[in-house]
């Protein structure tokens, strides 16, 4: 549901010096120090002063975080009107703010926040100017998941980068901080202060549905020292870096969107595995940790998700790891949090746990009453909520949204999608892609004895802002490289006469590349790669998500892994392949057996090279 087309967005690009001026009279009178606008940052004094003269309702709403549908914060498109309507019953980003006074807005494309960059930014500075001209008006923290690799909310044509599992077989602190620090950039230009990023989970399960290619990889001092890196990055250009999924979601088979996963490490393994990356990040001074709709029996046995527990939040992450940052939940809409209490009392509970940021509540009018109501009864006492949203405004005053709330479309133009960006992208994807099988030195191929290059196999749907399908995507590559590729797309489950279809295309080839998407022990993109080898034509299977694809390929004579099927990762595979560059990417994963997963076929750093 991503549209990537302009049109007016019913706010002015950047207001006026008046405009600016008036809407901030009220917290600039609270805030600033005598001398000029880019004075230090308020103090602890100031902003508890700001926080003594919130009413209780505004209190509450400061803890929110909420979604909400349009490209533009007072005249969204009339389909958005009436899915807020539906969701929030507002209709637009200026009447939620007016109503529940929430803390903070998070974007998604799906709900149409994220068409460009102008937009973007003007969608950003009408949200700020409906929040600040209102009574006691503070700024609002705007964030997204812009992970990069296959979780990412604002695409081309900003800069889009590999994934994190792509990042851990490149190894490169140094990629990782450059990575941070140029998306940082890129989404401070257009209003976006709180990126849900980096995964922090060490992904040492290959049946993990929901971390997978999003964490840096299984070996939790590498995944440490490029969490680190990837923070200081992203801080660095002014953006609070997450550090997600506290206290650890890499060694799960279920999905917490939909289930409830339970991890079973006893807390020597939670504390020699999972844990590094979040000390890690906190020693790198993390901004916000987001937690976890899991269950650890080892680290709290009460049966609650780990968003919900004292013990874990409280005792473990804010007493013994010494983090007194944001706390922020994962999406309330998730099932793991809510399949043992109702809608109603996950947002205190979480609240009595320790977090301070209450993410995408399913109905936000029940939580803000829920939360409201727990204060009035007793449950919660006022100054549990004035401690979060002290930690909330020290954040806000951090990140400069007191001094300057605003961005201009200059900005967004000198930052970016810039030439310089994109191309630093290019060259960290060269440093990602691992080559796992190259009999008799297939590769790279040779454009002379292989011109005809057929690219088939599973198109799923694109990533957010980036071109698709990857079998187009690859053939573009290709032809640019100088061989004549064709697409055929086979799909993820392909049938019989698709199979047979792709057969006969392969015979009018010199070669065949396969993009294979996570590859089981019945899939029929198994029996498409084998039938495809045994044409004669030679085979390049590409791993376009998981590298496990490989242990269910044994008859393809060459295979590699991309991490994911977005265009930067895609065309670093198609330059591995012609030989423009050679495959540098090492194994962040153990890929182990197919026909005995408790032996590793392929260790962790393994990959070859030309």
């Amino acid at each position: 549901m991503h549209d990537t087309g302009t049109g007016s967005t019913g706010n002015t690009a950047q207001p006026s010096r008046r405009t600016v001026l008036a809407a901030t009279a009220g917290v600039t009178a609270a805030l600033a120090a005598a001398g000029p606008a880019h004075a230090a940052a308020p103090d602890d004094g100031r902003l508890r002063a700001l926080v003594s003269r919130m009413t209780l309702e505004e209190k509450v709403g400061q803890l929110f975080v909420m979604r909400v549908y349009g490209h533009s914060a007072t005249a969204p498109d009339q389909a958005d009107i009436d899915a807020n309507l539906k969701e929030i019953g507002v209709r637009t980003a200026a009447e939620l703010l007016a109503k529940y006074r929430v803390g903070g807005i998070i974007y998604f494309a799906w709900a149409h926040n994220t068409r460009e960059p102008h937009q973007v930014a003007d969608l950003s500075n009408g949200i700020q100017k409906a929040s600040l001209e209102l009574p006691r008006g503070l700024p609002v923290l705007i964030s997204t998941d812009q992970e990069h690799g296959i979780v990412t909310r604002v695409g081309k044509p900003a800069t889009l980068f590999p994934g994190a599992m792509a990042v851990g077989a490149g190894g490169s602190r140094s990629d990782a901080r450059t990575l941070g620090r140029i998306a940082g950039a890129e989404l401070r230009a257009m209003g976006i202060r709180q990126d849900y990023s980096p995964v922090a989970d060490v992904n040492v399960n290959p049946a993990n549905p929901v971390i997978g290619v999003r964490s840096f990889g299984a070996d939790p001092r590498a995944v440490s020292a490029l969490v680190a890196a990837e923070v200081a990055g992203y801080q660095g250009s002014g953006v609070a870096a997450t550090a997600k999924h506290f206290p650890g979601h890499g060694d799960t088979n279920v999905d917490s969107h939909t289930g409830f996963p339970t991890i079973t490490h006893s807390r020597e393994l939670w504390e020699k595995l999972d844990a590094p990356p979040f000390k890690a990040a906190i020693a790198a001074g993390i901004d916000s940790i987001m937690t976890a709709h899991l269950m650890v029996p080892a680290l709290d046995d009460s049966g609650d998700p780990a968003t919900l527990s004292r013990p874990i939040l409280t005792g473990i992450l804010r007493e013994r790891l010494g983090y007194d940052g944001v706390v922020v939940t994962d999406s309330l809409g998730m099932e793991g949090v809510r399949s043992k209490y109702g809608d109603a009392r996950v947002p205190v509970l979480a609240l009595k746990a320790g977090v301070d940021q209450l993410l995408n509540p399913p109905d936000l009018d029940l939580a803000w009453n829920a939360v409201l109501t727990a204060v009035r009864e007793g449950e919660l006492t006022e100054a549990r909520l004035d401690a979060s949203i002290l930690r909330v405004l020290r954040l806000k005053s951090k990140l400069g949204l007191f001094r300057s709330p605003y961005v201009g479309h200059g900005g967004v133009d000198r930052t970016v999608g810039t030439r310089a960006h994109l191309a630093a992208a290019d060259r960290i994807a060269e440093r990602t892609t691992t080559l796992l099988v190259n009999e008799g030195r297939l590769l790279p191929l040779s454009r002379r004895r292989y011109p005809r290059v057929l690219v088939v196999g599973a198109d799923p749907a694109s990533p957010s802002g980036t071109t698709g399908p990857p079998t187009g995507v690859l053939a573009g590559a290709l032809s640019e490289l100088g061989f004549t590729a064709t697409a055929l797309s086979t799909g993820t489950a392909p049938s019989a006469a698709t199979i047979a279809k792709a057969v006969a295309a392969a015979r009018e080839a010199d070669a065949v590349v396969a993009a294979t998407y996570n590859v089981t022990a019945g899939s029929a993109q198994k029996t498409l790669v084998e039938q495809l080898v045994a044409t004669g034509r030679p085979v390049v299977a590409v791993a376009i998500r998981n590298p496990y694809d490989v242990a269910q390929l044994p008859s393809a004579p060459a295979c590699l892994a991309a991490y994911s099927w977005t265009d930067v990762e895609l065309r670093s595979a198609a330059r591995v392949i012609a030989g423009r560059v050679k495959p540098r990417g090492k194994l962040p994963v153990p890929v182990q057996r197919a026909d005995d997963p408790e032996q590793v076929l392929y260790p962790v750093g393994y990959g070859l090279s030309y």
